[in-house]
C-alpha cells in the first residue's frame, strides 16, 4: 500500500510519516512540491506506465503550484483519476476548501494534525479506493466478456454471397456492440437458398442473448425443415419455451424468412410481423413482402401462411429492420414509401442503397440497430425440377 505525502514543510512531512509508519503504513513517499509529485507519477511524461498509488495527502498552500491545481491535473490524468486525495491545510477559508473538494478532493484535514482524525480519514479514503479498484476490475471483466460475446455473435452472421445465381449483401449497423438484429443465409442445394432477417425485441445484452439462442435453433430448422411456414412455427415453438408466467411481456421477434429457388424462379416467404420487404421482378414491378403471420413468440401457437412470388429472369429483394425505418423518417409510412420507390432502381450493393436513404452522419449513433439486406437473383439456365 503506497501513500504519497506532499508538503513543502519538511517538519509536517516528518510528523505525518512518523504517525503513519507507527500505525503500520510502511510504504510512505514524502515529496516537497507538486512538481516532485508530477515527476514521481510521470504525469508530464509520454510514458503510459502507471505507478500504483493508494492515497495522496496533499497540502493546499505550496509555492509555484498549489494543491488545488495539482489535484486538478491529477484528476485530469486517466491513469490516476481514481486515486483519493486528502487535502491537508491550515486554512479556515470555506470557499477554498469547497474549491478543493470541487476539483476532485476526497476529504480534508486541518493543521495542526490530530492523529486520531488523520487515521480515521485515511481509513475511510482507503476503503473508498478499495471499492473503486474492485469496480474497475469488475468493469474490465465485464467489458472483456462483452467483447467476447460480441465476437461470438458476429461470427454467427453470414458472409456475403456472390455467385452466378444469387448475390446477398448486407449493411449491418448495431447501436450497441451486442445487437438484436440478426441475419443468416444457407445454401440448401445448388439452386435453393434460405435467407432470414430477424429483429429481436429490444437491443443490447438481453436481445443479443436471445438472438444467439434462436440462431442455433434456426440453423437446424432450416437444414431439417426448409419450408418457410414450418420453420417459422418451429421458431415460435422454441420461443414459447422461454415464456415465464411471472413476466407480463413475452419474448418475441419479427422476421422475414425466404426460400429462393433459381430453377423454379420462385420466392417462397413468410413475413412474421416484420417491416415490409420489397421484391422488384423483371420489368421493375414491385411486390411488398407483407404476408405470413404475427411476430414470433407472442403466442404458444400461431397461424402461418407462406406466399409464393414468381419471376422470369431476375429479381431484386430489399429487406430491412425497423431501426432503419425510424432513422429514415419518424413516420414509418413515409419511410416505407421511400424505400419502396428506391426498390425500383437496380443496386449493386447494400451500402449504395443505404447511403441514398441516410446521410453518413445518420448512419452512426442511432438508438436502435439497423440492418439492410440486398439480394439479387437470376434464373438458372438449367431446367432441373425441384429437388
Amino acid at each position: 500500500m503506497t501513500i504519497l505525502l506532499v508538503d513543502d514543510n519538511k517538519v509536517n512531512l516528518f510528523v505525518i510519516e512518523k504517525i503513519l509508519k507507527n500505525e503500520g503504513y510502511k510504504d510512505c513517499v514524502s515529496l516537497t512540491s507538486a512538481r516532485e509529485l508530477f515527476d514521481y507519477l510521470q504525469i508530464d511524461s509520454s510514458n503510459s506506465f502507471s505507478k500504483h498509488v493508494d492515497l495522496i495527502l496533499l497540502d493546499i498552500m505550496m509555492p509555484e503550484i498549489d494543491g488545488i491545481e495539482a489535484c486538478r491535473m491529477i484528476k485530469a490524468c486517466e491513469r490516476y483519476k481514481d486515486i483519493p486525495i486528502i487535502f491537508v491545510t491550515a486554512l479556515d477559508d470555506k470557499n477554498k476548501l469547497a474549491e478543493a473538494l470541487d476539483v476532485g478532493g476526497t476529504d480534508y484535514i486541518t493543521k495542526p494534525i490530530d492523529k486520531v482524525e488523520l487515521l480515521a480519514r485515511i481509513r475511510a479514503a482507503l476503503r473508498l479506493k478499495a471499492e473503486l479498484d474492485w469496480h474497475t476490475q469488475h468493469e474490465k471483466k465485464i467489458q472483456y466478456e462483452l467483447d467476447l460475446a460480441t465476437n461470438v455473435q458476429r461470427s454467427l452472421l453470414s458472409p456475403p454471397i456472390k455467385d452466378n445465381a444469387i448475390q446477398v449483401d448486407v449493411s449491418y449497423l448495431p447501436s450497441f456492440n451486442l445487437a438484436g438484429d440478426m441475419y443468416y443465409w444457407h445454401k440448401i442445394n445448388d439452386h435453393r437458398y434460405a435467407v432470414i432477417l430477424l429483429d429481436m425485441m429490444g437491443h443490447g445484452i438481453s436481445a443479443s442473448l436471445l438472438c444467439m439462442f434462436i440462431s442455433s435453433v434456426l440453423r437446424e430448422a432450416i437444414k431439417q425443415i426448409v419450408d418457410p411456414a414450418e420453420v417459422v412455427k418451429e421458431l415460435n415453438r422454441y420461443m414459447a419455451l422461454l415464456h415465464n408466467e411471472k413476466e407480463s411481456i413475452p419474448y418475441y421477434f419479427t422476421a422475414i424468412y425466404l426460400v429462393i429457388d433459381t430453377n423454379a424462379k420462385s420466392i417462397e416467404y413468410v413475413n412474421a410481423g416484420h417491416p415490409h420487404g420489397y421484391v422488384s421482378v423483371d420489368d421493375g414491378h414491385i411486390i411488398a413482402l407483407n404476408q405470413g403471420s404475427c411476430a414470433i413468440g407472442f403466442f404458444d401457437e400461431i397461424k402461418v401462411e407462406k406466399q409464393i412470388i414468381h419471376y422470369g429472369k431476375e429479381a431484386q429483394i430489399i429487406l430491412f429492420t425497423d431501426g432503419l425505418l425510424e432513422a429514415v423518417d419518424p413516420d414509418e409510412f413515409v419511410a416505407e414509401e421511400r424505400i419502396k420507390n428506391l426498390s425500383q432502381q437496380k443496386w449493386s450493393g447494400s451500402q449504395g442503397l443505404l447511403d441514398e436513404l441516410l446521410p453518413k452522419e445518420k448512419q452512426i449513433n442511432q438508438p436502435d440497430d439497423m440492418c439492410l439486406v440486398l439480394l439479387k437473383v437470376q434464373a438458372n439456365n438449367k431446367t432441373d425440377t425441384l429437388s
